[in-house]
Formats: C-alpha cells, structure tokens, sequence
C-alpha cells in the first residue's frame, strides 16, 4: 500500500467517522426531544438515509441549512397550492388567475413558478408567515429543536 493509498483510506475512515457522529448526534436530538431512556433510544432506526424510526412514529432530524433547503424543496414542489392572494402579492397578477390554475392542481404548478418574480423572497415569505415546520412536519407543522454539542438540531414529525 503507497502512502497516498493509506492517507485515501484514512480520509474514507475518518468521513464515515462523522458521518456516525452527525446520525448519534441526530438520535441524540431524538432521544431528547421524546424524552427517551437508553434502552428505549435503541429502538431508534434510520431509513433512506434521513428518516428517523421510533415505534410507528417518523421524525427528520436536521440542521438549520437542511430545514431550509428542505422547505424550499417543498415550497417549489407546491406552489400550486399556495393561497392565490400570497401568490398575487409575489407575481403582480390577478388572484383570479390563481384561482384559475389551483383548478389543475399540480399540473399548474410550473406555470405558477414561472410567475413568481422572486423566489427566494417567495420563500422567506412562506416560512416567515408559516414557519417550516408547516412545510416539512405534515403531522402536526410544528418545529421543535435541540442542542447537541453545539449543533441545533430540528425536529419534525411527518406522520
């Protein structure tokens, strides 16, 4: 084995490494936010890579950034749904025009994205006035949170 070959599997080592601190510290956030002992922490499990386990209940646990790239993913995804005075007051256009498209469901929602003038601001509005837990927790829209080792972590239950 070469030296760079030792220092590629160390690096590959040291990412898995913190790859399993990030999931403990995740379960870590869990744990507390349900105010679980250890015995019942181990029932924790992790599917597709992001969605936690515990008994039939399903939670995301995630950082401010993900919170936010997550919503925005939601929001671009259902813009079609949004109320046709908040997508009025984002694109200039007649709310009847929305009234219209909302008809078509998901099949308008390309055409309502194409509309909007400025979709960041869009979005900041969106949380603003709803927070994201409305967006990412579609069991209860509510947002909780958690430190771990100066990491706050955010918590959502989707089902």
């Amino acid at each position: 084995i070469t030296t760079m070959e030792r220092k590629m599997n160390t690096q590959e080592i040291e990412i898995k490494k913190d790859e399993d601190l990030i999931k403990s510290e995740r379960v870590k956030a869990l744990k507390n936010h349900l105010e679980l002992n250890d015995e019942e922490t181990n029932e924790i499990t992790l599917e597709y890579g992001e969605n936690f386990h515990y008994g039939d209940k399903e939670y995301l646990v995630l950082t401010d950034k993900e919170a936010d790239e997550k919503a925005e993913e939601y929001i671009k995804d259902s813009v079609w749904a949004f109320n046709s005075s908040f997508l009025a007051s984002h694109t200039g256009i007649d709310e009847s025009v929305f009234k219209l498209l909302s008809e078509k469901c998901e099949d308008s929602n390309d055409a309502i994205l194409s509309m909007i003038k400025d979709f960041d601001d869009f979005v900041g509005d969106a949380i603003s006035s709803d927070g994201r837990g409305h967006f990412l927790s579609s069991y209860d829209h509510s947002e909780s949170d958690e430190e771990i080792n100066g990491t706050t972590y955010y918590i959502y239950r989707t089902n």
